[in-house]
């Protein structure tokens, strides 16, 4: 189980880890695809690190097609999140500050797969993923996927939430 640390620049005390996630968006636009992790039985986006030698996007569609079986399309950016205020400890020791860049995709081809990371796997609405238990930060992404916003989220701080709007 991942220990999560919070306080004061504690990202210091960690290496960085490049993220990607997804809101994977029916073909209607209007439910998202969300996962309930097999570690801790929440709620998520899918998505996961980055691994050397992929882009960003191939970084997305492999961890999407990992956690539910789906082949995606990526269509663009929605948001930039890291906060210096927290790191996840894992079991082997290792201590990563994440930088989690949030997509917003369409399937293309595929069925849902359940794999060792996933328990459960379906399509919600704003309202019906809104009663969901998820962690802060896959709160967040779900939440502003759903908002539509075409300007790219920066948020330096999702912690305490310190949120920029970049053209």
């Amino acid at each position: 189980m991942v220990k999560i640390n919070i306080g004061d620049r504690v990202g210091t005390q960690g290496k960085l880890a490049i993220g990607c996630s997804a809101s994977v968006f029916d073909i209607e636009q209007e439910k998202m695809l969300l996962i309930r992790r097999t570690d801790n039985g929440l709620w998520a986006v899918p998505g996961g690190y980055m691994e050397p030698g992929e882009s960003l996007t191939e970084a997305c569609r492999r961890e999407v097609l990992e956690e539910t079986g789906l082949t995606i399309k990526v269509h663009r950016l929605i948001g930039i999140y890291t906060s210096p205020n927290l790191t996840l400890e894992y079991p082997d020791g290792n201590i990563w500050q994440i930088v989690v860049l949030h997509f917003e995709a369409i399937p293309v081809t595929g069925e849902f797969k359940l794999g060792d990371e996933t328990a459960e796997i379906s399509y919600f609405s704003q309202s019906e993923a809104k009663k969901l238990q998820m962690n802060s930060l896959d709160q967040k992404r779900m939440l502003d996927g759903f908002s539509r916003n075409k300007e790219t989220i920066v948020c330096d701080d999702f912690v305490s939430g310190n949120m920029e709007y970049q053209r």
